[in-house]
C-alpha cells in the first residue's frame, strides 16, 4: 500500500469532466472511432490505479461539492461545475465505480448517459445499466436527509457493558463538554485527572481500546468522540516515540480539540443529513470557538488552542479555517488530525455505516501528502493495524475469531481466538501470520464481521486474556 504519493490521488472533477466529454463524443462520432477510443483510455486511466488498489470508489455530489468515499474534495474549484450540473441534469448524483471495471464499459456506461434522458420504461438505472453489460459502474441520486425519522439509527454512544476505566472517562467527559455548553468555564483541573486517567488506565486496556479502535456501530457525541480522538492520538504519539511529557500534552489537546462545538447549535451538530452552505460555515466555525475558549482557560497547555484551531487544516495549508496560503498546522495538529478521521470514519452517521477499520486505513492512504502528514499514516496504520485488538473477524476458511493481539511484523496477520458467531464455543488462539511448509499462509482474515450483538462478549474474552 502506498501513502506517500500526491500525484496518485484521485481527481474526482477531473475524472467527472472526462465523463462529461466522453459522453458528448459518443453523440458525434460513431463506435469506435478514434476519437472516442482516445478519450476513453485518458478517463480510464483517472480511476485504474485505484480501483487496483481499493473494490470501489465512490463520487458523491452533495450541494454541488464532490465528495469521495464519503469525504469532502476541497481542492475542486469551477472548473467542474459544468459537468457536475450536466451530471445532475441527468439525475445523477452520485457515481460508483467497481474493481473489474474495463474501458469499454466504461464507454458503454457514457453511452449510456447519452441516453438517459430518453425515458427508462419503468426499469431501474441498474436494471437498465445490466442489460447493456454495464455491471462495474453505476450512477445514482442523492436525496438529502433532512429530518432524523427519515435517517439511519444509531445509538449515541457505545453499548454496555463497557470497560469500567473507559466507561468513567466518558463520564467525566460528558461532564465537562456540557458545563462548558452550559456557559461556565472550562475546569482546567478536571480536565488533567481525565488525562491522568486516559493515560494510566484506559489506554493500558486491551478491552477499552477494542471498544475504541474496532468498527463502531454508534453515532459519538462529541464527547464520545473526543475521548476516542484522545486515545488515538496518544496510541499515534507512542508509534512516534515521543517522550511521556509530550504524550500528556497531546493527549490534553486531542481531548479538547473539538470543545468549540460547544458553542455551535446541537441541532447543526446532530443534523442526520448533509449540511446546507450557512450550516456548514456555522460547524467550520467551531475550531476557532475552540481556540478561544482554551486560550481563555488558565491551566490549558499553550499548544491546545492551536490545535484546536488547525485540526481541519491539511499538511499543505488547505482546509479551514482559512489561516492564510501555505500556513501548514503544527506537528501535534498533524497528529490529531489523522486520529480524528479515522475516528469519524469507523463511527456510524445518520447518512451512512461506519467504515471498517481496513477501509478507513486506506482512506487515510488516500488522504497522506495532501491533507494528512504520510509519516504519520504510515506509523498509525502500523500502530492500529487494517485488523485492531478485539476486531471480530471471518478467515478464508470460514473460521470467526476475535483479534487479541496485533503482529507488527505481519499487520495483515494478527493472533486471533476462534470462536463461532454465538459466542458459545472458544477454540483457542491461533497465529495467522503462520505458514505450510510451502511458506504460504496457513489462513488470511477475508472479512471484518459487525460485532454490534457481540461487544459484551469480545469484551469479556479480551479481559481474559489481559
Amino acid at each position: 500500500m502506498s501513502t506517500d504519493t500526491r500525484s496518485s490521488e484521485f481527481d474526482p472533477g477531473a475524472f467527472l469532466r472526462g465523463l462529461v466529454a466522453l459522453r458528448r463524443l459518443t453523440h458525434m462520432y460513431p463506435a469506435g472511432h478514434p476519437v472516442i477510443a482516445q478519450k476513453v483510455d485518458e478517463v480510464f486511466q483517472f480511476v485504474r490505479p485505484h480501483l487496483a488498489a481499493s473494490p470501489a470508489l465512490n463520487i458523491d455530489v452533495i450541494h454541488e461539492e464532490l465528495h469521495v468515499n464519503g469525504l469532502l474534495v476541497r481542492s475542486e474549484g469551477a472548473s467542474s461545475a459544468p459537468a457536475v450540473q450536466e451530471l445532475a441534469d441527468l439525475g445523477t448524483h452520485s457515481i460508483e465505480l467497481r474493481a473489474g471495471l474495463e474501458p469499454d464499459e466504461l464507454r458503454r456506461a457514457a453511452e449510456f448517459l447519452a441516453k438517459a434522458a430518453d425515458g427508462n420504461g419503468g426499469d431501474s438505472i441498474r436494471e437498465r445499466l445490466a442489460a447493456q453489460g454495464i455491471v462495474h459502474i453505476s450512477f445514482g441520486r442523492i436525496v438529502p436527509l433532512d429530518t432524523r425519522w427519515r435517517a439511519l439509527q444509531w445509538d449515541d454512544g457505545p453499548p454496555a457493558p463497557l470497560e469500567p476505566s473507559y466507561a468513567e472517562a466518558l463520564t467525566r467527559a460528558e461532564q465537562t463538554f456540557e458545563s462548558v455548553a452550559s456557559g461556565r468555564a472550562l475546569d482546567a483541573g478536571s480536565v488533567r485527572e481525565l488525562v491522568k486517567l486516559l493515560i494510566g488506565e484506559v489506554a493500558r486496556s486491551s478491552a477499552a481500546l477494542a471498544q475504541i479502535l474496532t468498527l463502531k456501530e454508534y453515532e459519538n457525541l462529541t464527547y464520545t468522540h473526543s475521548v476516542n480522538v484522545a486515545i488515538l492520538s496518544l496510541m499515534l504519539g507512542r508509534q512516534l516515540r515521543l517522550d511521556e511529557a509530550t504524550i500528556t500534552i497531546l493527549t490534553e489537546a486531542a481531548l479538547l480539540h473539538d470543545i468549540g462545538k460547544t458553542r455551535v447549535p446541537l441541532e447543526i451538530v446532530q443534523k442526520p443529513g448533509a449540511l446546507d452552505k450557512a450550516e456548514r460555515k456555522v460547524i467550520e466555525s467551531h475550531t476557532v470557538f475552540g481556540a478561544e475558549i482554551l486560550a481563555e482557560t488558565a491551566g490549558v497547555h499553550p499548544l491546545a488552542p492551536t490545535i484546536a484551531l488547525e485540526h481541519h487544516r491539511g499538511v499543505t495549508g488547505t482546509g479551514y479555517p482559512d489561516l492564510g496560503d501555505g500556513v501548514v498546522p503544527h506537528l501535534m495538529s498533524q497528529i490529531v488530525s489523522v486520529a480524528d478521521i479515522y475516528e469519524a470514519l469507523t463511527g456510524a452517521r445518520s447518512y451512512r455505516e461506519p467504515m471498517k477499520p481496513e477501509q478507513a486505513c486506506l482512506v487515510l492512504a488516500r488522504e497522506a501528502g495532501h491533507k494528512l502528514n504520510t509519516a504519520f499514516v504510515k506509523a498509525f496504520v502500523s500502530a492500529v493495524t487494517f485488523f485492531p485488538v478485539g476486531s471480530l473477524v471471518r478467515t478464508n476458511r470460514e473460521e470467526v475469531g476475535v483479534v487479541i493481539r496485533t503482529n507488527n511484523r505481519d499487520p495483515l496477520h494478527p493472533i486471533i481466538t476462534l470462536t463461532d458467531e454465538t459466542f458459545e464455543t472458544v477454540r483457542g488462539q491461533v497465529d495467522t501470520s503462520a505458514r505450510d511448509e510451502e511458506g504460504k499462509y496457513v489462513r488470511q482474515i477475508v472479512q471484518t464481521i459487525a460485532s454490534r450483538a457481540h461487544t459484551p462478549a469480545v469484551a469479556s474474552l479480551l479481559a481474559t486474556v489481559g
